[in-house]
């Protein structure tokens, strides 16, 4: 048979002890194993090509390597790794060259992009004659080490520095944060969010195995809704209500009902919130009789989270878990929304899952400083 090959007793042996000391590398032991079946030798097994290829996971072109290095070159070359020629050192960039290329990762990008990529990157370095050429991996490697990712923008309320306004709010809400539990005065966090009504134009195909559910791109708007939300951290207790508007009179009537029903045993709330117009004691006097407004006034203790520090405000933390799990999905009308929240709520009333508030005043002193115009005598 052309291009066969035909191993001796003394080659036969060589390879059956490289198999079975196992001292050799992997990729030795397995040419030794395939030395031996495609001999085709008086004794030998001469196998096929496509019994090899089946029995050691590996393809016809390695098959066919091997017989040839080894009718070329003999058996040992069949065996080791060929020698690889040297390659080019890779250009590496100089410490000036890295601060420069960190430097030019936090400006502004050049007109036409959002934003910096590791190809543009490469592409701009170049051009301002930073490197003479180098390569996508390097840039990498220099924006990991320096944890930096271009491409990423992260959204948060960035709270203004030496405000005294500020700071007198952030530490009227933590000292209430830190109140020891007190059912005639429950601490109640209250917050509201809205999401769009969206219906399906298109009939979703349902998730199979390998396969994702597939929703089509196009979509129909179905109006808005509004979703006002109270929590007690320390009980884990949670309420809700969906309006299809957020006005004076929607936020009066839900925290009526949180006065009178969920906690009308109670001698005051002690409610923390945001400065959003509607949520204040005139709204109660937009909506009932001045008496009636007077008396839930009463009922109520204001702490307001300060402008741009809406993190402060634990009920944000519930609004968002809620959107994560219950609402993440496209739903189309107002009536589906309230069936999905109350049974969310429902579900996480009886978990009681509380919210372990750590930050303090005195975090707040150190952390934060540089929002305090004076913060030592």
């Amino acid at each position: 048979m052309k291009n066969s090959i035909s191993l001796l007793q003394e080659q036969r042996s060589e390879l059956e002890e490289v198999i079975s000391k196992g001292s050799a590398t992997a990729r030795k032991i397995q040419h030794a194993q395939i030395l031996l079946k495609i001999d085709s030798g008086k004794d030998g097994p001469n196998w096929s090509d496509e019994q090899i290829k089946e029995a050691f996971g590996t393809s016809s072109s390695t098959v066919w390597r091997i017989r040839q290095r080894f009718l070329k070159y003999g058996m040992n070359d069949a065996l080791e790794r060929r020698p690889q020629p040297e390659r080019p050192k890779k250009r590496k960039v100089t410490g000036e060259q890295e601060a420069q290329l960190i430097a030019l990762a936090c400006t502004e990008t050049p007109t036409g992009y959002s934003q910096w990529s590791i190809r543009l990157l490469r592409k701009r370095v170049v051009e301002l004659q930073i490197v003479e050429e180098v390569g996508r991996e390097t840039i990498r490697l220099v924006l990991k080490r320096n944890e930096l990712k271009p491409w990423l923008n992260k959204r948060f309320c960035i709270p203004p520095e030496a405000n005294e306004e500020f700071v007198y709010n952030m530490e009227d809400v933590l000292d209430v944060y830190h109140r020891p539990y007190d059912p005639r005065f429950p601490q109640i966090c209250m917050d509201e969010g809205s999401k769009q009504l969206l219906d399906e134009v298109r009939e979703s195909i349902p998730m199979e195995k390998g396969k994702p559910k597939r929703e089509d791109y196009e979509y129909e708007r179905e109006g808005t809704f509004n979703i006002f939300g109270a929590c007690e951290p320390l009980t884990g207790k949670f309420f809700f209500k969906v309006t299809e508007t957020r006005t004076k009179e929607d936020w009066a009537y839900f925290m009526r009902d949180l006065i009178d029903v969920h906690y009308k045993d109670a001698e005051k709330l002690i409610l923390v919130t945001d400065n959003l117009n509607t949520h204040g004691p005139g709204s109660f006097y937009k909506v009932f009789p001045a008496s009636e407004a007077r008396r839930l006034t009463q009922k109520l203790e204001i702490h307001y989270t300060p402008k741009h520090g809406s993190w402060l405000n634990m009920a944000e933390i519930m609004l968002s878990i809620l959107a994560r799990q219950c609402l993440s999905t496209r739903i189309a009308s107002i009536e589906e929304v309230r069936e999905k929240v109350m049974a969310w709520q429902k579900e996480r009333n009886q978990a009681n899952i509380t919210i372990n508030w750590r930050f303090t005043t005195e975090d707040a002193r150190i952390k934060l400083k540089r929002l305090y115009p004076i913060i030592e005598a």
